[in-house]
């Protein structure tokens, strides 16, 4: 079969399902007042290495993606499967300027060189500093519905505990990932396998 928006020939738009599974972006940012937004974004990736660059896609202006425009920075935290019940809790749309650490029971800890604070249960947080919003305008034209937010890393948090001979080890903090509709998925070192490039392919 084939599917367009258009024609609905399906329930559910079957894109999120086959574009997955889908790092979380679970991006803390801070306004210039001070107060902290924790969010959770499945549209998130590393997008580019030296310099070091991530995105996340903001479906309207929410806070996550406006407090990173005003403080200029913003962490992604590693989303686990120990905190899945605490990730999915941010997600709640809770008064403008209200965190969502206390709302998830989470403790903000301080970031290393931006105001931001990651999430101190997580294993693993990306600092970054704010370079531009893409405004995501469909062909058709008219006003964009959704924004890409792009960041440049500029510190790496990880938990000792998850270094293994100088290599992170991805599997053993059990990363989730956003499938379609309510989906996820659990990563875990069992889901690990390597696969060297043919030479001259880069690394």
């Amino acid at each position: 079969m084939h599917y367009d928006s258009t024609e609905k020939t399906l329930p559910h738009n079957p894109l999120k399902a086959l574009v997955a599974p889908r790092p979380i972006g679970w991006i803390s940012a801070m306004n210039r007042a001070g107060a902290v937004n924790l969010a959770p974004y499945s549209y998130f990736n590393a997008v580019a290495s030296d310099p070091d660059m991530v995105m996340f896609s903001s479906a309207g202006r929410k806070d996550a993606m406006t407090f990173a425009e005003e403080g200029g920075e913003f962490v992604c935290s590693l989303a686990t499967y120990d905190l899945r019940d605490a990730m999915n809790a941010t997600s709640a749309p809770l008064e403008r300027g209200a965190s969502e650490f206390p709302f998830a029971g989470l403790t903000p800890a301080p970031s290393r060189k931006v105001r931001p604070p990651r999430v101190a249960e997580s294993p693993a947080a990306i600092e970054c500093r704010w370079i531009q919003t893409v405004p995501l305008v469909p062909i058709e034209g008219g006003e964009a519905s959704h924004f890409l937010v792009i960041g440049q890393v500029v510190s790496v948090y990880v938990d000792d505990a998850f270094i293994r001979d100088g290599r992170v080890d991805t599997g053993a903090m059990r990363p989730i990932q956003r499938g379609g509709y309510f989906d996820y998925f659990a990563i875990g070192p069992e889901n690990r396998f390597e696969l060297k490039r043919p030479p001259g392919a880069g690394g």
